[in-house]
């Protein structure tokens, strides 16, 4: 009896320590940081190339690339405006410029990767995001002015919209160095090869030259709507 509660004792310890073993992990970077450089040498991290660390410098974190106002002249009126920062590669964050015209918006899009939150630095916008079926594609949306902010969760269809007479600017930072940015319009009406015309009718209940012209639209790089 007693060598028997010995093995199961043994059993449980040894399973113990099995899991103990599995669940182990590292949460974070096990370096300080990997500035992102393209040629092919030194340590490949999260899709890049490391910089050996000895020749890291501070211009590695910095950016003024937030500074230039971007170009608004198409169609939409809008500019979206990367941080290019080298050292922030593994950091899990990123930072955004998006410049609006009068009238001009970001169209319904989605962030597959990250939630976001937004600053407006200048001039009067509406933003909002739609929820899930889950929630009964609720929308929430907003006026905002300088200095206020909104956050958008992750995965919700989202957009931002100039609603004043001047430009306007506000700054995006997400919790992932790559979002990803899936505009709807261009997804669903300008796809490589095209989604069949028959499932767009049927979906979006439309008419056959309707869906066509949509297709015309976002599938061509020429400003179409305009000319």
């Amino acid at each position: 009896m007693e060598g028997i509660l010995y093995f199961l004792l043994a059993k449980i310890i040894l399973l113990a320590l099995a899991s103990s073993f599995v669940n182990c992990y590292d949460p974070s970077p096990l370096q300080d940081y990997c500035v992102a450089v393209n040629n092919s040498n030194g340590v490949f991290v999260n899709g890049k190339f490391c910089k050996d660390p000895k020749l890291v410098t501070t211009n590695d974190f910095f950016s003024s690339d937030l500074r230039t106002p971007g170009n608004t002249s198409n169609r939409l009126g809008y500019s979206i405006t990367p941080a290019e920062i080298p050292g922030i590669n593994t950091l899990g964050i990123s930072m955004a410029r998006i410049d609006l015209a009068p009238g001009g918006q970001v169209p319904p899009h989605i962030h597959p990767r990250a939630s976001q939150i937004l600053l407006v630095i200048k001039g009067k916008m509406l933003v909002g995001f739609v929820s899930s079926q889950e929630y009964n594609y609720t929308l929430f949306t907003k006026i905002l002015y300088p200095g206020d902010v909104y956050v958008f969760p992750i995965g919700m269809i989202q957009f931002h919209a100039n609603a004043g007479k001047t430009n306007a600017v506000a700054i995006t930072a997400a919790g992932s160095q790559n979002l990803g940015f899936i505009a709807v319009g261009d997804a669903v009406f300008g796809s490589n090869p095209p989604i069949n015309s028959k499932v767009l009718e049927k979906a979006f209940a439309l008419d056959g030259k309707i869906v066509k012209y949509l297709k015309k639209v976002f599938s061509s790089g020429d400003d179409i709507v305009n000319e």
